[in-house]
């Protein structure tokens, strides 16, 4: 199902503290007033973005920021766990094929795009009122390596065309992790998506009573071979979970290509190879 270009209905931010423009993705009969005041209630319940001199933020609710974007570099990572997310490449650092489960501003799409000109990049996203927001956040259109893909995640990920290296989850509702992944037989599929050496990572935010749930999924899908890394700069943790066996010893073979990714991409990887090490494995 295709997203067409969308129309936004653009005005002042409500909020004293916080000036900037919004823009909302244009509905029927309403208006700036009426969006300023639901807003300020939190009743809107869509998706918007709020500008700034130095950046564009995609929210769900005004108190969580789910993707930030550089004006002047709409490329970089700029929030600290889309970064550490890129730790994947530190077990495969020229991976064939990308899955992304909950596009958001496309942050980590983007930036592979450009630093991986081989690689497929498919991004999943349920939410057409998100998809509508590529143009603002400088998301690619689609092409003979990239395209998003509008549906719901964990239906789609069983009928991949091609077997994926990697599988990002970074999938919310306004009240964060989406529940319904844990309610389906969606992290076996993902498991079985895989290819042999692949692995999945996780982003989980927001609620945490919620977190359970998908930890004991994966869990269960990945025979216990997955890793919890607490970030604590965004107040998240990523979890990573291997189709082979957790890589218990970070070998000089890890540094190295640690040191070689972090002069490639600017990325403090052998920081993220020794927070990973340090993660709690789950047996």
């Amino acid at each position: 199902m295709s997203v067409g270009r969308a129309e936004f209905l653009v005005f002042n931010s409500p909020w004293s503290t916080i000036p900037g423009i919004i823009r909302l993705r244009a509905i029927d009969g309403l208006g700036a007033d009426e969006a300023s005041r639901l807003l300020l209630s939190g009743e809107l319940n869509k998706p918007y973005i709020l500008e700034t001199s130095s950046e564009r933020c995609l929210h769900f609710t005004h108190s969580a920021v789910q993707s930030r974007m550089r004006l002047k570099d709409p490329d970089a990572l700029v929030n600290d766990y889309t970064r550490k997310m890129m730790s994947f490449l530190l077990f495969n650092p020229e991976p064939q094929h990308m899955v992304m489960v909950g596009l958001g501003g496309g942050s980590i799409p983007k930036f592979c795009y450009r630093h991986f000109p081989r690689m497929q990049i498919t991004a999943i996203e349920i939410n057409a009122d998100v998809i509508a927001m590529r143009n603002e956040f400088c998301i690619p259109a689609d092409d003979e390596r990239f395209r998003i893909v509008h549906a719901d995640g964990a239906k789609y990920i069983s009928r991949l065309p091609t077997p994926a290296d990697v599988i990002l989850i970074d999938a919310f509702d306004p009240e964060g992790i989406a529940p319904a992944l844990a309610k389906s037989d969606f992290y076996a599929r993902a498991a079985a998506s895989l290819t042999p050496d692949g692995l999945l990572v996780m982003n989980l935010s927001g609620r945490r009573d919620r977190f359970t749930p998908h930890i004991e999924r994966i869990r269960e899908a990945f025979d216990g071979s997955a890793v919890l890394v607490p970030v604590p700069a965004d107040d998240n943790i990523l979890l990573f979970a291997f189709k082979d066996l957790v890589p218990l010893s970070m070998t000089t073979e890890y540094e190295a290509r640690a040191r070689m990714l972090k002069a490639k991409l600017s990325l403090e990887f052998p920081n993220y190879l020794r927070r990973i090490s340090q993660g709690e494995i789950l047996s």
